[in-house]
């Protein structure tokens, strides 16, 4: 199996982004400000906390966007109001040939949107279907749908803009952001949205960030109290998101340690090691025999999480041994007796080294 991850941030690029972040905030909150919880309600003349208002401007600043936006509903709701912005109900969506993430499909099913598929992996068959299909809008999901994903995000942006100028591009940054040097609006796409919970951040908080246009169409709409982001949670979005690029990108350095450990055939009865984008990026674990669900079993006695709560949440730092993602299972059904994914969450390679062969010899034991 081949597979194609989006290429990290290293540790030094990692902590520039955080330095980056503390820089803008520090242009737009005064020090006193930052040692608050925010503050709440309706402000006249905003419709929202002063608090959230400033962190929005930290966002859009940081993200080099028009406009920033934070929404209740994480990355769902991003996703949903995003495309309820830039397209009509019963409108034409563009989207990559692969299994739809289940929740961003009931938003399209919502809206009454008609979808074409096409293979972003190949930039002739997307030129193909952008000068003969008549296409309304075009959601990108930044990481990888299904396994053998190889697309560049911004060469699929770049390509349909040559032919489609003037067509709103959505993009799916979820498990993406501050892993990769850019969002999809700093690619050139209209809007790009994603879970500030997936970035050590408050629970059901999703930002929106791009087009000025758009986003002041949504806060015109969302103009209700209880629809507001309170204060002390858009400052808790700001302290989440300065230690998240480190966290991700220690991450993403010993998911390479413990592909190469595994691939040197440190485990018994481990096949092969991948590193993948599913949804977060991950090792995927090809075992020997199919016996994936009984290592998962045995892998939460010995203390790793067997689910996700947020995928990379505040709340998750053991490893993750877990079966494989949704829309993997759609494109291999076959591979979920074999293959576990490994998320490392803060965890180091000796850890999940150690957890993963002794689940093996568990199950082997049970088996004699």
């Amino acid at each position: 199996m081949n597979t194609y991850p989006l290429t990290s941030l290293n540790i030094e690029e990692a902590t520039k982004k955080q330095f980056s972040l503390i820089d803008e905030i520090t242009k737009v909150f005064r020090g006193s400000e930052i040692l608050t919880r925010g503050d709440l309600g309706v402000i006249p003349g905003l419709n929202q906390p002063r608090t959230t208002n400033k962190v929005e401007k930290v966002l859009e600043n940081y993200f080099n966007a028009e406009a920033a936006m934070l929404v209740r509903g994480a990355g769902t709701m991003a996703i949903r109001m995003a495309l309820h912005a830039t397209m009509n109900i019963g409108d034409t969506l563009l989207v990559h040939d692969a299994p739809v993430y289940p929740t961003t499909k009931v938003s399209i099913d919502t809206m009454g949107l008609k979808t074409i598929a096409t293979d972003f992996n190949d930039l002739e068959k997307l030129q193909d279907t952008l000068k003969n299909q008549a296409i309304d809008g075009v959601l990108i999901q930044i990481t990888r749908q299904k396994p053998d994903d190889s697309y560049d995000a911004k060469e699929v942006i770049q390509c349909i803009q040559n032919y489609l100028p003037n067509t709103p591009i959505v993009t799916d940054d979820n498990y993406a952001v501050l892993k990769t040097p850019e969002i999809g609006s700093e690619m050139g796409a209209t809007l790009a949205c994603f879970s500030t919970f997936k970035l050590l951040g408050p629970e059901g908080i999703g930002c929106i960030v791009g087009n000025k246009k758009a986003i002041e169409k949504l806060k015109a709409e969302n103009y209700s109290g209880g629809l507001q982001v309170q204060g002390h949670e858009a400052i808790d979005v700001l302290r989440g998101m300065i230690y998240a690029p480190v966290a991700l990108a220690l991450s993403a350095r010993v998911l390479e340690e413990v592909k190469n450990s595994l691939n040197a055939g440190e485990v018994k009865g481990v096949k092969q090691a991948y590193i993948a984008n599913a949804q977060s990026k991950v090792i995927l674990v090809e075992l020997d025999e199919p016996i994936a669900s009984a290592v998962l079993e045995e892998a939460e006695k010995l203390g790793a999480a067997p689910n996700p709560v947020g995928a990379e949440s505040q709340y998750e730092f053991v490893p993750m041994f877990y079966r494989l993602s949704g829309t993997f299972r759609a494109a291999n059904p076959d591979a979920e007796k074999t293959m576990i994914r490994i998320n490392p969450m803060r965890a180091g390679s000796e850890t999940i080294i150690r957890i993963l062969n002794e689940s093996i010899i568990a199950v082997s034991k049970k088996d004699r």
